[in-house]
């Protein structure tokens, strides 16, 4: 082969192009290559982004979860772009002031006594340090984490994740121990009353007298949680965590990557509840990814320990300039654009038209979310609750979902789902017609759905 053969073609851009070069050089996230056929994006704005056709896509899943001020925010682009004229890098070893900046903000918007941040490339990142940090502060080795979670894909916290994407990384780390979910709508306990797994303590409590709660450093949980089901817990949940965990010393880490920052109608998820954690992670909102970074932010316990004590963490990448400029212009967007009340109000429009959409589609089993994070619940049955789809459907079990799916995005709605469960996550930057045109287009492919009902 001959370095001419490696010359860059200097050619235009078309989508015919990108398509052909995409497929034949880029490896897309948890795909078999061979069957993708990605639509080629030209660009976005606020809720939308188009194809080279001039297509538009009303967003209504924010990309993965992260465009919380929408696609092309102009204040947001003009941050990074005048930190890229000052100053692009610097390593983590120096202080800058786009990173101090950023971590001294974050400790005024987190509850509690929240206070240093270390900073990173993303949630996985984040939580990979928060478990690292948390064994060496308590000199103990287990972690306890939910089977319906995701914390992201790297090695430790692909072991810290629960759903079924985790199989195929095993063996992991060592040292993860299984709780429950507080899954309300399908009780993994039955529901009894009390029930322990969905009031929290007693089924931490439990599996601490067997796992020995001084082995055990740290207990991870999403408040909400995310990818796998928009599950929301009970009143009392995360205190009664919190509670376990202050009696036997454990560190409770709350994994906010995607409910943080507004998505939930307020800054941060855990404060719909009053309950701090000893370390928050958070990512996506923090910047809406404009940006790739993360955050671990500590209390003012841990924070003085690791001024005693070596922290055993670090990055290349670790508050970079960049990253930092744009958590700093989207935290002060937020604050100037009234972000998160937006939130809280479209998405109680939200909610509303969803719970007028359940009085005519029998499919619709249950309704959970605040803010702009919502989860729909599809079944055959209601009295039964048999899902639409199975747990981990693939191929044909999973054509229901995936045909609504495709019907939405004809009609210029993009959706996702985690099985039977459609995840509604649009920008906190959209209007009320847009949260009504998605409720139209919602009312329309839903139709599909009510084909499988067997009630």
């Amino acid at each position: 082969m001959t370095i001419t053969e490696h010359q860059i073609d200097t050619g235009a851009w078309t989508a015919e192009r990108v398509k052909a070069v995409d497929k034949e050089y880029v490896i897309h996230s948890w795909s078999v290559q061979g069957s993708l056929d990605p639509i080629p994006v030209a660009g976005g704005s606020g809720s939308w982004f188009w194809d080279y056709d001039g297509r538009k896509y009303l967003d209504f899943q924010s990309q993965l979860v992260n465009l919380n001020l929408g696609h092309q925010h102009p204040r947001l682009v003009e941050a990074i772009r005048a930190q890229a004229e000052e100053l692009c890098y610097i390593g983590p070893g120096f202080a800058e002031r786009s990173r101090a900046e950023l971590a001294e903000m974050i400790a005024n918007l987190t509850p509690g006594d929240l206070k240093m941040s270390f900073f990173t490339t993303g949630g996985a990142a984040a939580n990979e340090n928060a478990v690292r940090l948390a064994r060496h502060v308590t000199g103990r080795h287990k972690i306890v984490a939910r089977y319906r979670s995701y914390h992201g894909a790297t090695a430790g916290a692909m072991s810290l994740t629960g759903d079924p994407r985790r199989w195929a990384a095993e063996p992991g780390i060592s040292g993860v121990v299984r709780m429950l979910d507080p899954y309300t709508y399908r009780c993994p306990a039955g529901h009894p009353d009390p029930c322990p797994v969905c009031s929290g303590g007693p089924h931490l409590e439990e599996l601490l007298q067997y796992e020995n709660p001084e082995t055990v450093a740290a207990v991870i949980v999403e408040p909400v949680t995310g990818t796998n089901g928009l599950l929301y817990p009970p009143d009392g949940y995360l205190q009664s965590l919190r509670e376990v965990c202050d009696r036997y010393g454990i560190i409770l880490i709350f994994d906010e990557v995607m409910a943080g920052f507004g998505r939930t109608g307020e800054w941060f998820a855990c404060n719909h509840w009053n309950v701090t954690p000893d370390i928050l992670i958070t990512a996506k909102g923090l910047n809406s990814g404009y940006v790739p970074l993360g955050a671990m932010t500590v209390n003012e316990r841990i924070s003085d320990w690791l001024r005693t004590n070596m922290f055993w963490g670090g990055m290349t990448y670790a508050g970079h300039p960049l990253a930092c400029a744009s958590g700093v212009a989207s935290l002060r967007i937020m604050q100037d654009e009234g972000i998160v009340d937006n939130s809280r109000a479209m998405g109680e429009r939200l909610g509303a038209g969803l719970a007028q959409l359940a009085e005519r589609h029998p499919s619709i089993g249950d309704i959970r979310g605040r803010g702009l994070f919502y989860g729909v619940e599809l079944v055959k049955n209601r009295a039964t609750k048999e899902p639409l789809v199975p747990f981990n459907a693939k191929g044909p079990a999973a054509a229901p979902v995936g045909k609504l799916l495709k019907a939405a995005m004809e009609r210029g709605v993009y959706l996702t789902a985690n099985f039977n469960v459609l995840r509604l996550t649009p920008p906190l930057v959209i209007n009320a017609a847009e949260i009504d045109l998605a409720l139209g287009v919602l009312d329309e492919v839903l139709a599909l759905a009510d084909e499988h009902y067997q009630g």
